[in-house]
């Protein structure tokens, strides 16, 4: 099996010490990205780690697919016990951030400890220096890449950064990197916040070589010549169409579709389209840099996910104002989805869905935890009852679109999700759509033959974000693909994959996780017995916690590839 190369630099902010351990074995078996990350977590944090305090650590990593030169791949992974959902949890962000972390010749860079300063962590294959910026206290991210680039040289894509959310430990504060791309969901920015850590740069000359079969040219040039809607409108292209089967967060989550999403749309959005953005090494290019004309209000996006929060689930039509709301969270340093979340929710509790000067008044305020911006800091999770709105949440991670009353199997893959409510961890919802070909499809209603399917893809996904590969590849990457740019057999990988997710729910099952926390609120038909299918076929007990046989045996939790 591919895997990156490298030894682990562990770095204590604290004690401004840095060691260096080689790690080959678990290399070998743990590809990068994700899968490594978690296992280091797994072994190496306390089980009751406080996420805000400074036995928590913080794993960044990337895949062997970063030592190719094929589309998909300008990804990487960050791993840390969650502040939002208080369990082991893995976000991944695109950018260029990935291919300057290759040069510093590690595998992993770990963050532990809390410095008693602000600083920022300078990682080359040199060394690593500790520089204080007391300074650069509040700064936004674009302010504090700016500080970067005139005093160090290095541009956004060698950085990662907090702002104002994290220093202030908003449980849903984003790490950013090239200034617009996050990693998002979580809170992890909260957890460099904790250790006052205001960035950390990558640098050197130092890049393993891992030798990537020819295949990845021929990926490359599908995605160039590609005429996919995503190059056009980016995710924004689901807008409409969720929209028309009333799977569209509305209103706080009261209704299913909204009456004014054409002017959300992703047409709207394709019109703001001023060039084309992308991620390092990838023709895709379905990023998108957008400016209104009228305003001069320039950012990139908003993608679904953001024009759910932000526009129907706030009650706001406007695409503008959504574009504004989108890069007040770049700048602060906020999950979009989560922030969006919790400011509906105010919306609802206060009977003011459409107010656009007060939702971006709110992420103002929710970053720098003033006023009512102190509260909905915490999350809908910890503030729900305060404001009288019910709890959107799973296991306290704040819905996404996708609605999963609409789409059954989606909901109970939010339930299953390690991660929370997040619509990536087995990525189910495209199964759901009457987009895919016919033998692939599910009906929307109900949970008849899902439970096996969401396990393949929660296992093949641990694979992608461990690889690191971009969840947009499903169309190019397919299973025999990802075997041959792996070098290994499918049923190698969902292994690798059921160990991944079975390791992030052991951890999180120590912190008193179990069959409780895997819930939604809402019915979804023989939800229960949706439930224990999957547990019985990941070889879980049926109170959802991992006994240690299941971690000795590759085997358990594995289901074959579609023929």
């Amino acid at each position: 099996m591919k895997h990156v190369r490298g030894p682990l630099c562990s770095v204590d902010v604290g004690e401004r010490t840095v060691e260096t351990e080689a790690i080959d074995d678990v290399l070998e078996s743990f590809l990068g990205g994700r899968a490594l990350g978690t296992k280091l977590a797994h072994d190496r944090v306390p089980f009751d780690a406080d996420p805000l305090g400074p036995e928590n650590r913080l794993y960044f990593a990337t895949g062997p697919l970063q030592h190719s030169t094929m589309s998909f791949t300008g990804r990487m992974s960050a791993t840390g016990v969650s502040p939002l959902t208080d369990g082991l949890l893995s976000s991944n962000a695109g950018g260029f951030l990935s291919r300057n972390f290759t040069g510093t010749g590690y595998s992993a860079v770990e963050i532990t400890g809390a410095s008693d300063e602000l600083v920022i962590v300078h990682v080359t294959d040199e060394g690593v220096e500790f520089e204080p910026v007391p300074d650069l206290e509040s700064a936004t991210v674009p302010e504090t890449c700016e500080y970067i680039a005139d005093e160090h040289g290095l541009e956004s894509e060698h950085t990662v950064v907090i702002g104002p959310g994290g220093e202030n430990q908003v449980r849903f504060a984003s790490i950013m990197t090239s200034e617009e791309r996050a990693f998002g969901r979580g809170g992890l920015g909260a957890v460099l916040g904790s250790k006052n850590v205001k960035a950390i740069t990558f640098d050197g000359d130092s890049t393993h070589e891992v030798e990537i079969p020819p295949l990845q040219m021929e990926i490359h040039g599908e995605a160039a010549q590609s005429d996919h809607i995503m190059k056009r409108q980016g995710t924004s292209s689901m807008t409409e169409y969720a929209n028309e089967v009333e799977a569209l967060p509305t209103r706080y989550f009261a209704e299913l579709s909204f009456e004014g999403a054409e002017g959300i749309s992703g047409d709207r959005v394709e019109e703001k389209k001023y060039e084309k953005g992308t991620c390092s090494a990838c023709a895709f290019a379905c990023k998108l840099p957008t400016r209104d004309e009228a305003s001069g209000l320039e950012t990139e996006g908003p993608e679904y996910e953001t024009v759910m929060a932000f526009g129907s689930n706030s009650g706001v039509d406007d695409i503008v104002d959504v574009m504004k709301s989108n890069k007040l969270c770049d700048e602060y340093g906020l999950d979009t989805i989560s922030a969006g979340d919790v400011v509906a929710a105010y919306l609802a509790s206060e009977d003011e869905f459409g107010n656009t000067d007060l939702i971006h008044d709110l992420v103002e305020k929710i970053a720098y935890r003033e006023g009512v911006g102190d509260t909905l800091a915490e999350g809908v999770d910890r503030v729900h009852d305060e404001l009288g709105v019910d709890n959107w949440t799973v296991k306290g991670m704040e819905f996404p679109a996708h609605d999963g009353r609409a789409l059954n199997g989606q909901g109970l893959a939010f339930a299953t999700s390690n991660r929370g409510a997040d619509h990536m961890y087995a990525e189910f919802y495209p199964y759901e759509y009457p987009l895919v070909d016919a033998d692939d499809a599910f009906d929307k209603n109900g949970l008849e033959g899902k439970p096996p399917k969401i396990i393949e893809l929660e296992n093949v996904n641990a694979i992608k974000d461990s690889a690191v590969l971009c969840k947009f590849s499903r169309d190019f990457v397919t299973p025999d693909r990802l075997e041959k740019l792996l070098d290994a057999d499918y049923e190698e990988l969902q292994e690798l994959g059921a160990m991944v997710v079975s390791l992030e729910r052991h951890f999180n099952n120590q912190r008193g996780f179990d069959r409780d926390d895997d819930a939604v609120p809402y019915e979804i038909p023989d939800f229960e017995d949706g439930l224990e299918e999957y547990y019985a076929e990941r070889g879980w007990n049926d109170d959802g916690t991992v006994p240690e046989a299941t971690l000795e045996d590759p085997d358990v939790g594995v289901t074959p590839a579609d023929d």
